[in-house]
């Protein structure tokens, strides 16, 4: 664990629309960092140079950090010609630049559709593993770190073919970005006990919601099947210094998004810091936090 304790990270967009609310109620909880992904309508790939600008001054004024871009590049159809994903991680590697952020979160493609022609699994990884890797030069060619998401319906969405697909790009530009409600969401209800040893030393950076597969329910943590407590215990044990990135999903959970409100995102906040306290882990406020 970060020697003075985790940081904590909430994406604004489960929050509000708006890009005031959504670093008010980040003040309201103590939470000194911004996961940007979608803001007054927008996803974070389509804002205009003047809005970025607007974003850096808002955060700026209000004592908040971006943390991390949650980009969409790689959530697209693995049939499609990687030339527009590219091009869509530069524009995404400006806006983090332009946020003082060097982190940017991307996924690993849809397979083909049903009335598609099928692919081997084999050529799924292949393919996915080729598109990581060119993802990944261009990461480093502009000094950013990729951190791969497992998402339901994507190449990368169990814990073996994550695995799989970062032993093959095996880059340093590329790490995990472990969400634990995902892996859940595929039937991986022992993802942190079957994949820590593979998964858990390229982990850079985590997602925090949780999910009951009995259920389908999205869940603040601690409340499903994501065994978010081991995580954060082999997390604390392996040094971890990245964010915890609040992401709940309460109210509503889509492909491309999800919200809570205000009071959805309190709530996951406080499950949060409740199951950090029974497991002993530590929690670095911002440093305004004392005067609120």
């Amino acid at each position: 664990m970060a020697e003075n304790g985790w940081r904590l990270s909430a994406f604004g967009d489960e929050i509000s629309d708006d890009l005031q609310e959504q670093l008010t109620v980040l003040r309201a909880l103590q939470i000194g960092f911004l996961e940007l992904r979608g803001v007054w309508g927008k996803n974070v790939l389509h804002l205009d140079d003047g809005e970025v600008k607007a974003v850096a001054r808002a955060c700026t004024d209000q004592g908040i950090a971006v943390s991390a871009i949650g980009s969409p590049v790689g959530k697209s159809p693995i049939t499609q010609p990687l030339a527009q994903e590219l091009a869509n991680l530069t524009r995404i590697f400006a806006i983090a630049d332009a946020l003082g952020t060097r982190l940017v979160r991307v996924f690993s493609f849809y397979p083909p559709q049903q009335n598609e022609v099928a692919w081997t699994e084999e050529a799924l990884v292949e393919e996915a593993s080729a598109r990581l890797a060119a993802m990944s030069e261009a990461a480093s060619a502009a000094g950013i770190d990729l951190v791969l998401e497992n998402e339901h319906g994507i190449v990368g969405d169990t814990v073996a073919r994550c695995r799989q697909l970062m032993d093959v790009v095996n880059s340093p530009r590329l790490g995990f970005a472990w969400d634990p409600a995902n892996f859940v969401n595929v039937g991986e209800t022992a993802a942190v006990t079957d994949g820590w040893a593979s998964l858990g030393p390229r982990t850079r950076h985590v997602h925090i919601k949780d999910f009951r597969a009995s259920t389908g329910e999205v869940l603040p943590a601690g409340e499903g099947d994501g065994q978010i407590d081991l995580l954060l215990q082999q997390l604390d044990r392996a040094g971890y210094n990245g964010f915890l990135a609040l992401e709940p999903h309460l109210a509503f959970a889509g492909q491309s998004s999800g919200f809570s409100g205000p009071v959805g995102m309190q709530r996951a906040a406080t499950a949060l810091r409740s199951l950090m306290a029974r497991v002993g882990t530590g929690e670095q406020l911002p440093p305004w936090a004392e005067g609120e």
